[in-house]
């Protein structure tokens, strides 16, 4: 039987005005779906017109300007029902989902759903559950003590996984899924005889407690800053913009 790392897999990823779920704006995004390793992936792309300026912070990051995208964007209500429609359909074909820090492009997805489209991200998944994969909760999980920053780019040297054109949410997206897919043979005796399903509920509770353990840590360097621990979707909130 085919384990899940060498199956079909879809992967999703963004690129936004900033980095606050509540306030920040999708202005591309990707989905990635790939039968096996090897195999020519299938890649669907939005650009979006956010309706808000881009600040410079962040067109530096992705190259994608206010200019581009009032010229080349599509109004956001039908891209985040398209992006939400394409995810359900992963759902119900069985694949699982990979999101580099799930947390961060989900809720931004269900933020702009409830902003645009007056819905939320898990009217989507009623029927047929999202199982999720973060390759950031699965290297630090499974390779807890190694030093050094666990960004996409990172994992990607860590694992050996080309990443070409970076911060373009296609290549992003086909950057995680690798990384997910070189974790699983690299850890294949832990991960191999779990399903999907099952890794998608113990990386909830993995996540809770490297947020914990974050946590903890900026107590005892004297920093404020409040950390998650909900996963792969933040709870939404009642001032959400």
């Amino acid at each position: 039987m085919t384990c899940w790392y060498e199956g079909p897999l879809a992967a999703f990823d963004t690129e936004t005005t900033g980095v606050d779920v509540e306030t920040d704006r999708i202005v591309s995004a990707a989905v990635v779906v790939q039968d096996a390793p090897g195999t020519r992936p299938r890649v669907t792309r939005w650009l979006v017109n956010p309706g808000v300026p881009v600040p410079a912070g962040a067109t530096a990051v992705h190259g994608l300007t206010d200019e581009r995208l009032r010229r080349d964007g599509r109004w956001p209500a039908p891209v985040m029902e398209e992006i939400a429609r394409a995810l359900a359909e992963q759902a119900v074909r069985g694949r699982p989902l990979v999101v580099m820090n799930a947390p961060f492009d989900l809720t931004m997805l269900d933020r702009e759903l409830r902003r645009h489209r007056a819905s939320s991200l898990d009217r989507w998944f009623e029927a047929t559950p999202l199982r999720v994969l973060d390759p950031r909760v699965l290297d630090k999980h499974l390779d807890r003590y190694r030093k050094g920053r666990r960004t996409l780019t990172d994992l990607c040297a860590h694992y050996e996984v080309v990443l070409e054109g970076a911060h373009d949410a296609g290549a992003d997206a086909q950057a995680a899924m690798d990384v997910v897919r070189a974790v699983g043979r690299r850890f294949a005796p832990r991960l191999g005889r779990l399903s999907p399903a099952e890794l998608h509920t113990l990386q909830a509770v993995w996540h809770a407690a490297q947020a914990r353990g974050l946590q903890a840590w900026f107590a005892r360097s004297g920093t404020e800053e409040a950390v998650d621990p909900a996963w792969p979707l933040r709870p939404d909130l009642p001032a959400a913009a």
